[in-house]
């Protein structure tokens, strides 16, 4: 009896220790149990053991793995069992990657077939996941909450991008609530519906009605989708409210085997000036042994409408793979789009591969995109070819030979070529390497010239860097002015750095010019624009320069550019006049002798507004020599505006102009002049001519005032103008005058008949005239009785006189003279009264005086008279 106590004892301390003990390694023996049950190559693991309460079972994180892959973990399980069963769990991550090598066809003997007896099976349950995502889309991340029986289950998704709410009664399925935040800023997407799954759940339902509205980007109005299928057809269609035709009509059928979109329509008439629309059919064979083994082909045309008339593209794929591991298949965009005045020619073959998420886009042989016709209304395009035949698009961006070919002409400006050639290395705006070079020339048909252009450059990363330029024409000419050789080049690279924090800019330039002519004699020596630009971007920078042409400048040009406007400055130094002799046509035969100066300009310059500038130039002292006369002593200080190709002469103050002397066969001193007003002028904005007087003939000519437009007369007054000086200067020989005259001369200068009209001189004091003895002895000795009455004119002092004066447009001098006064023969004295009438053309006239001693002119700037003695020192340093 002692033996089988024994055993008593130790099958009881068996029985207990037993459960202990498989409580305590529950770690080790239960991923080895259910694995018993699990896909082959499939098994669970522990991070830590399984701990087991009075009141739940917790597992504090389990994984699920497919060999090497972590297909789920779970973290923070808790198993409980109030009133019906309860599985909690704070976090549950799938990756869905690791789904593809989940063994196929496993299925376990005895497991359940039908949908039915799948319900049957589950107990009754609440569900609950506080974190449920799924990788790579963990934006659709959220809470999962479910209720199950065999007779109903009930389920609800809660999360920031998503929301979910669905119930499942027998094979009846019912939606109540999907709402989906597809794209960013846009108003989530929302549908339901009611669903008949199928007895065996392996495959789609075979029933069903779902609806749908939403927002979709650029179509006004809101969008309503419907989708119905029964048994293996159906149709889906989307509709936006207020249209007639669907955006997306898709019919399809569906087999053990195949889905197929045949025959589908689409239509998108909201793209701006290119409304599009066209055809869909895909097919997808064996699309039940997944995503990696289902054959896709398919084709989509595109139908565009523009002026030059239609035009359709055709895209061919597959057949092939989109796989999420590596997808394989050849696509084919070919046909010809038609936007506006523009064509669109397309033969792009392709091929996709690479993971679904990170697709490689590689274009084959053969890849050509070109184009032609109107960009505006101008520019005409005839031919641009961009060959892309090695270029591969991916997520990391664009790899290969880049190269385009412009060939375009315009009507007014003329034709071109341009060549692009570079080679990008995973190149996306500010990442990767782009490096370029670039060739063109053609004609500028305004100027009836030729210009090409060459350069380097390279976008690196955020930096892109403008290395070579150089562009320029064989001239330019332009009405009366002819620049040769105008050559663009840079004189320090561009460098424009696109950080979001530190912006930068930077770079210099160099126009070059060879000599300007004009069709006048006038010739600019050759000159030289130098400038550098510092800024944020190419749309906000500030620039600084000089501007020379040989001797004359440097002109100092300073200025910013904000995107919008163009504003600058530049300043003129104080320079002699004498550097501008190359401008003085050599006809002129004018020296600039002496003078200086200076200027300064603000500029601005905008899409709108045109070109405005204002500023002042002031001239000082200046000299110059003619064979017909010397000027000296010019100060003229010109203030201006320019706006809208108006200029305005005289801001705060008159365009002033004073010359010390004008010396001519008469000389003038203290000439003064003032001008203000608008060029061109009009009625609202005249010009005027104010305080003009000059110190001639020993007295002197004012006018007060002249108005342009001429409504009246600007009165020329003539003050003690000496009659022997005057006479002097025009040297007759028949007669000699002394004495002064007065007048005022009313000046037309825009009338059709009269430059002078009714003008009047007369003697305020004594005058006296003697005439030339042997003219009166030859008047006498031809008629006696004229000879009686020429001696009286012999010496003649008069007392008073009054000349009527009109000259008319074509120069035509006409002089009516009443002269009253005493003469005097042999110490005779008479009263004499004289009518005197002259007509003479004054353009005639004066070409006949204006000559001058154009010996003694020359004689005076080149050599030393005998006996004239020079002015000054520096003159006579000059005649040496």
């Amino acid at each position: 009896m002692k033996g089988k106590y024994k055993a008593i004892i130790a099958l009881l301390l068996l029985l207990v220790l037993l459960p202990l003990t498989l409580v305590m390694t529950l770690g080790y023996w239960v991923p080895t149990l259910v694995g018993i049950w699990l896909p082959a190559g499939t098994r669970i693991a522990f991070n830590e053991s399984p701990r087991l309460t009075r009141s739940a079972l917790r597992i504090p994180d389990l994984r699920y793995l497919v060999g090497d892959c972590e297909l789920a973990t779970l973290k923070e399980v808790t198993l409980s069992h109030p009133s019906r069963w309860r599985l909690h769990a704070a976090a549950v991550n799938l990756n869905s990657l690791c789904f593809t090598k989940l063994p196929q066809n496993d299925a376990v003997p005895g497991a359940p077939r039908t949908l039915a007896e799948w319900q049957s099976m589950l107990p009754n349950t609440w569900l609950t996941i506080d974190s449920l995502s799924i990788s790579p889309w963990q934006k659709w991340q959220g809470k999962l909450t479910s209720s199950l029986t065999p007779q109903r289950q009930d389920i609800a998704y809660e999360g920031e991008q998503v929301a979910l709410r669905a119930r499942l009664h027998g094979q009846a399925l019912t939606v109540s609530e999907f709402r989906a935040s597809l794209l960013d800023g846009e108003p989530p997407v929302k549908l339901l519906g009611e669903f008949t799954l199928p007895l065996v759940p392996d495959s789609l339902p075979i029933k069903g009605h779902l609806e749908s509205t939403f927002q979709v980007p650029q179509v006004p109005s809101p969008v309503d989708a419907e989708l119905n299928w029964d048994g293996n057809q159906g149709q889906l269609v989307m509709m936006a409210r207020g249209e007639d035709d669907p955006l997306v009509d898709l019919p399809w059928t569906l087999t053990e085997q195949r889905l197929t979109i045949s025959d589908g329509r689409w239509n998108w008439p909201y793209q701006a000036g290119i409304p599009l629309s066209g055809r869909v059919g895909v097919k997808l064979e064996n699309w039940q042994q997944g995503v990696d083994k289902t054959q896709v082909s398919g084709r989509l045309s595109v139908l565009t409408s523009g002026d030059a008339g239609k035009g359709v593209a055709v895209l061919n794929m597959g057949p092939g793979v989109l796989s999420m591991d590596n997808s394989d298949m050849p696509l084919q965009l070919v046909g010809e789009a038609k936007q506006g005045d523009l064509i669109f020619y397309a033969k792009l073959p392709a091929h996709l591969s690479g993971p679904l998420m990170t697709p490689v886009l590689a274009f084959q042989p053969g890849a050509l995109l070109r184009s032609r016709g109107r960009v505006i209304d101008a520019l005409n395009i005839d031919d641009v070819r961009w060959p892309l035949a090695g270029v591969k698009i991916s997520t990391q961006g664009i790899d290969g030979r880049l190269q385009a070919i412009l060939r375009a002409h315009e009507q007014q400006t003329g034709d071109f070529v341009l060549h692009l050639d570079g080679q990008a290395d995973n190149f996306m705006p500010d990442k990767g390497t782009w490096q370029w070079r670039y060739w063109g020339d053609g004609h500028f048909t305004p100027m009836q010239a030729r210009w090409d252009v060459t350069g380097t450059g390279e976008w690196r990363d955020s930096a892109i860097v403008l290395n070579t330029l150089s562009t320029g024409f064989d001239k330019l000419q332009y009405g009366t002015m002819t620049i040769d050789k105008p050559r663009l080049k840079l004189e320090q690279p561009i460098h424009w750095i696109r950080n979001e924090q530190h912006p930068s800019f930077t770079g210099a330039l160099a126009l070059d010019a060879s000599e300007t002519r004009f069709t006048g004699g006038s010739v600019l020596p050759a000159s030289a624009l130098t400038f550098s630009v510092e800024g944020r971007d190419p749309t906000f920078f500030q620039f600084k320069g000089d501007l020379k042409a040989q001797a004359i400048g440097p002109v100092r040009v300073t200025g910013r550019w904000d995107g919008e406007r163009l504003r600058g400055q530049a300043w003129w130094p104080k320079q002699s006049l004498t550097v501008f002799q190359p401008l003085v046509p050599p006809d002129w035969k004018m020296k600039l002798r002496e003078g200086s100066l200076y200027a300064q300009v603000a500029f601005s310059a905008a899409a709108g507004q045109g070109f405005e500038a204002g500023g002042h130039g002031v001239l000082r002292s200046g000299s110059a020599w003619m064979p017909d006369n010397e000027i000296n002593g010019v100060d003229f200080v010109l203030p201006f505006r320019l706006k809208s190709g108006v200029w305005q002469l005289g801001t705060r103050r008159p365009v002033s102009l004073r010359i010390a002397e004008i010396v001519n066969q008469v000389t003038a001193r203290n000439v003064t002049a003032d001008l203000q007003g608008t060029w061109p002028w009009s009625e609202a904005s005249p010009l005027q001519l104010s305080d003009v007087s000059v110190d001639v003939l020993g007295g002197k000519v004012t006018m007060q005032q002249l108005r342009l437009p001429q409504h009246d007369a600007a009165l020329l007054r003539l003050q003690h103008i000496s009659t022997s000086e005057l006479v002097s200067a025009v040297n007759p020989k028949q007669f000699a005058m002394s004495g002064a005259v007065d007048g005022a001369l009313p000046l037309w200068l825009n009338d059709s008949q009269w430059i002078i009209k009714d003008g009047w001189l007369h003697n305020p004091g004594p005058m006296t005239l003697r005439l030339d003895k042997d003219t009166a002895d030859a008047v006498a000795a031809d008629n006696i009785a004229a000879g009686a009455a020429i001696n009286w004119l012999r010496y003649l002092e008069i007392s008073r006189s009054w000349t009527r004066i009109n000259l008319d447009s074509l120069g035509q001098l006409s002089l009516q003279a009443t002269v009253t006064g005493t003469g005097v023969v042999d110490e005779k004295r008479s009263t004499v009264q004289l009518n005197y009438t002259h007509q003479e053309n004054v353009f005639d006239l004066w070409r006949s005086l204006r000559f001058g001693d154009k010996l003694q002119s020359w004689l005076e700037q080149h050599a030393t008279l005998p006996g004239v003695p020079c002015r000054s020192g520096k003159e006579c340093k000059e005649q040496q």
